[in-house]
């Protein structure tokens, strides 16, 4: 006799997890051990199963809470409480079984709807009842690839393209062309759909991705879609007022005024003149930070002056 395990635990999730995360968890192990996969594996199809009832459990809010509560005894819940405890669901979380019909079949006998909906979007063709045809293996989809890329900032500035090799059945590859959109940025995947591995027995194939990292750009730093660049203003400039010109991403120079007395550090926005936003309209900003740049090899002129106003400095904090 076998132990029934922890729903959570077939499924390989925690108790808190999310409908989505068991439904993910669900659809990667049905896919590795669907009895058309594993053709003759008795072990593969009792795992199956055991997959299976879980989901179907699990899946479904109300049963899943009686389960959190009640373990196994859960279908018996409101019986065992209105009979007060009666001999057979004093609190025990797991039963046996030696009977293999208790799992009953996963293609439409004893599961719920979803269960079946859920085999649907897995293996193409929902199974049914004795007599009805079984879903295909070759409707199983391949793997899905990665490809690391490496993206500079006018690349995801512009868009680009890149030249992938991805492996095939007979071992010699092919050389894709992949179109990478502007906007993308550190970690962005970037999906050429049909473009992974083949189906097992002709299956359809999966998906490539592209995962795309940033090289680090000598002049623009990124935050999301807004540029920040540093523009040296002339100590001068900074004092008294005047313009400057500030480099864009795609070579263009824009004049910015500065006004008088403008401290070191300060940020000024050029609105839309940042990184493309990735699938969308529009463009972040560009943000020009002032660096004052003090003069270098003064003359006597001008260092008389520089004395004249330092002095003139000194009076003014004298006076108050």
């Amino acid at each position: 006799m076998a132990t029934r395990r922890d729903y959570y635990e077939v499924l390989g999730v925690r108790r808190n997890a999310s409908e989505k995360e068991i439904r993910q968890a669900f659809r990667k192990l049905a896919r590795t051990y669907h009895p058309d996969v594993n053709p003759s594996d008795k072990d593969a199809e009792a795992r199956f199963k055991e997959i299976s009832e879980a989901y179907d459990v699990l899946s479904d809010k109300e049963n899943r809470a009686k389960y959190d509560r009640y373990g196994h005894a859960w279908q018996h819940a409101e019986q065992a409480r209105t009979a007060g405890g009666r001999a057979g669901y004093g609190g025990s979380t797991t039963r046996t079984y030696t009977d293999p019909s208790e799992f009953q079949d996963p293609f439409g006998r004893g599961f719920g709807g979803d269960l079946r909906g859920m085999f649907g979007d897995l293996f193409g063709r929902a199974t049914g009842r004795s007599g009805e045809t079984r879903s295909r293996v070759d409707s199983l989809p391949g793997q899905d690839l990665e490809h690391p890329v490496t993206v500079t900032l006018e690349e995801a500035f512009s868009g680009t393209t890149r030249t992938v090799s991805v492996p095939t059945p007979d071992g010699r590859g092919r050389r894709i062309e992949i179109r990478i959109p502007p906007g993308v940025r550190e970690g962005s995947r970037v999906r050429a759909a049909g473009e992974g591995s083949p189906g097992p027995f002709g299956g359809p194939k999966g998906d490539l991705y592209l995962v795309v990292s940033m090289t680090p750009h000598p002049t623009f730093q990124r935050h999301d879609n807004d540029l920040t660049v540093a523009v040296p203003v002339p100590l001068h400039v900074a004092m008294l007022g005047g313009e400057v010109e500030v480099p864009t991403l795609d070579g263009k120079m824009l004049a910015l005024r500065i006004p008088p007395e403008t401290q070191n550090g300060r940020r000024f926005r050029l609105k839309g003149h940042g990184v493309p936003v990735l699938g969308g309209s529009g463009r972040g900003e560009l943000y020009a930070e002032v660096r004052v740049v003090l003069p270098s090899r003064l003359s006597e002129e001008e260092r008389k002056l520089f004395r004249h106003f330092a002095e003139l400095r000194e009076q003014e904090k004298a006076t108050g």
